[in-house]
C-alpha cells in the first residue's frame, strides 16, 4: 500500500512540475511578446523626431569621397550619439551622419582611412553646419558597406522591423 502511495505521489509531483514549467514558460513568452510590441525609446532618432524630418528625399545626391575618420558625435541636443563618417570630397571635409551608435557602432563600419567611398543621401543643415545624411555607403569598387535608410523615401532602418529590413536587403 505504501508503494502505491509513493507511486501516486511521484506521478502527482511530476504532473505538478510539468504544469509549473508550462506556466512559467507561458509567462516568459507573454512578457517577451509585450516587450516586442512596445515602441523602443529612439532617443531622438524616431521617424517623426526633428532630426529625421531634416531628411528630404527630394534633395537626394551621390558623392564620392575619401574616408578620413569614423567617430561618434551627438547630432542635436537631447539625442543619443551618431556614427559619423568624416570624408574628404575634393578639398572639402564632409561630415556624414550614418545612424545612431546603438544601431551601428563606429567599430562595426568596415572602412578605414583613405578608403574610396560612394555615398548616397541628402544634405541638411544642423546648427548652421552642412552635413550629409547617408542612406547607403559603398566602398570602391561597388562593395556595399552599410545601408541605413530606404533610398525611395528615407525611412531609417532602425525604425523598421527585422522582417522589413531583411526584405529590403534581400531586394537590394
Amino acid at each position: 500500500m505504501i508503494e502505491i502511495e509513493e507511486d501516486n505521489m511521484q506521478i502527482y509531483t511530476k504532473s505538478f512540475l510539468h504544469l509549473l514549467a508550462y506556466a512559467l514558460l507561458s509567462i516568459v513568452i507573454g512578457l517577451g511578446a509585450v516587450q516586442a510590441g512596445e515602441e523602443r525609446d529612439m532617443q531622438g532618432w524616431g521617424i517623426d523626431d526633428p532630426y529625421n524630418q531634416l531628411y528630404d528625399v527630394r534633395e537626394f545626391e551621390k558623392i564620392r569621397a575619401w574616408v578620413v575618420e569614423i567617430k561618434e558625435e551627438v547630432p542635436m541636443p537631447g539625442m543619443s550619439p551618431a556614427t559619423v563618417l568624416m570624408v574628404r570630397e575634393g578639398s572639402n571635409l564632409v561630415k556624414v551622419h550614418l545612424c545612431p551608435t546603438w544601431y551601428r557602432k563606429p567599430s562595426e563600419i568596415h572602412l578605414k582611412k583613405n578608403d574610396r567611398v560612394k555615398i548616397k543621401g541628402v544634405w541638411a543643415e544642423i546648427d548652421d553646419e552642412d552635413i550629409f545624411m547617408a542612406s547607403k555607403v559603398k566602398k570602391d569598387p561597388d562593395t556595399d558597406i552599410i545601408k541605413v535608410r530606404l533610398t525611395k523615401d528615407g525611412t531609417p532602418f532602425w525604425t523598421m522591423t527585422p522582417e522589413q529590413i531583411a526584405m529590403e536587403l534581400k531586394n537590394d
